[in-house]
């Protein structure tokens, strides 16, 4: 793993255990921040079997990063030469590499070779210096003459930080509006339960396998990866743990995999509580409540039941309306109850399975 984490940290909450870490959870080799670059505890960490700092089979590099511009600077060309060398190393057997660029979260840096590289400023020099990582990463199989039989998949983890998008000088990110993206025409952006928080880019590459520009306007999720790329290795899906993914090889060459692939079904949270927010599937979208990280509703509301007191919950074709604009909930009260059952069969599996950590 090359990048950020942001998946747990040793604390005195954990004893401070080295399975907050991604050694624990199947990598065998990391640099990068154990959390957000622009956290007051962020630092750079190194896996290392002979150091123990902060925890046993560590190394921290850097302290303080968020003040250290030498260091946020080489972020991404650091994960760049760590992840080609790995690639080359590994080349003659089966490997994975999983690249996190901390950019573009704010606050933003670029090293100096991509510094007005860009006709878009800070944010379009940051997007230059990783869409020359993953350049980077595409050479280097194709030099090392195994490009057909690597699946790189590109992806995002949420929409934009439209919390700053007039924000001009804020005291942390200083002129913020400038440097966030948008989501345009979707609505909102990170960390909500609207299309803008989570529509992202998704782009699977596989020379010989996935026709060149080749477009699948399916909806798909991360979670496909998984089971997909075990299917392709081979391997039988993890037992005794529901899986929210799919098999969606057909999408990649249908020829090579000919089926059908699931619906698509998804089911959203918001905020920080881990309520359930609503749920899709295939073009319909179910809000049973609504959550944005500018506080706003967009004229809007949602309950979770149809009640004669309170908002029922919002159903939007995503399809035909990306926007979310028209409430077809009223003319829809069967797709309505098949989104709502969606939800309470999730929660369901989520109250017995518990989560990850044995936790409620």
């Amino acid at each position: 793993m090359f990048g950020k984490w942001h998946l747990g940290n040793p604390n005195s909450s954990n004893a401070n255990t080295p399975n907050s870490l991604p050694l624990a959870h199947g990598f065998d080799e990391w640099i990068g921040t154990n959390v957000s670059h622009d956290y007051a505890d962020g630092k750079l960490i190194e896996s290392n079997p002979v150091a123990s700092a902060p925890v046993a089979g560590y190394e921290t590099l850097v302290t303080n990063i968020g003040s250290n511009i030498p260091t946020l600077k080489s972020l991404t060309g650091l994960y760049k030469d760590a992840a080609t060398t790995f690639i080359r190393s590994h080349k003659s057997g089966p490997f994975f590499a999983y690249i996190a660029p901390n950019m573009p979260h704010l606050g933003l840096h670029a090293s100096d070779a991509f510094i007005g590289t860009s006709e878009r400023g800070l944010l379009g020099d940051v997007m230059a210096e990783i869409d020359d990582l993953i350049g980077a990463l595409r050479r280097t199989v194709e030099e090392e003459g195994i490009a057909q039989n690597t699946l790189i998949v590109l992806s995002s983890d949420n929409g934009h930080w439209i919390k700053y998008q007039d924000t001009a000088n804020d005291p942390e990110y200083g002129e913020a509006r400038a440097h966030i993206g948008s989501a345009r025409p979707f609505r909102d952006g990170k960390g909500s339960t609207w299309e803008g928080g989570v529509r992202v880019p998704g782009v699977w590459y596989w020379p010989g396998t996935i026709a060149a520009r080749r477009v699948v306007s399916h909806p798909t999720s991360n979670m496909d990866v998984l089971p997909t790329v075990f299917a392709l290795a081979g391997e039988a899906l993890p037992t005794g743990r529901t899986l929210d993914g799919r098999d969606i090889r057909p999408y990649l060459n249908p020829s090579l995999f000919p089926g059908s692939v699931t619906e698509f079904a998804y089911v959203y949270t918001g905020n920080t509580n881990n309520l359930t927010y609503g749920a899709g599937k295939g073009p319909w979208k179910l809000h049973t409540h609504l959550y944005s990280q500018t506080g706003k509703n967009y004229g809007f509301a949602a309950d979770s039941a149809n009640r004669s007191t309170l908002p029922s919950p919002l159903l939007f074709n995503v399809e035909t309306d990306p926007s979310e604009r028209f409430n077809s909930a009223a003319e829809n009260p069967d797709t309505v109850s098949e989104l709502q059952a969606i939800i309470s069969a999730f929660s369901t599996s989520v109250n017995n399975e518990q989560t990850f950590w044995g936790a409620p």
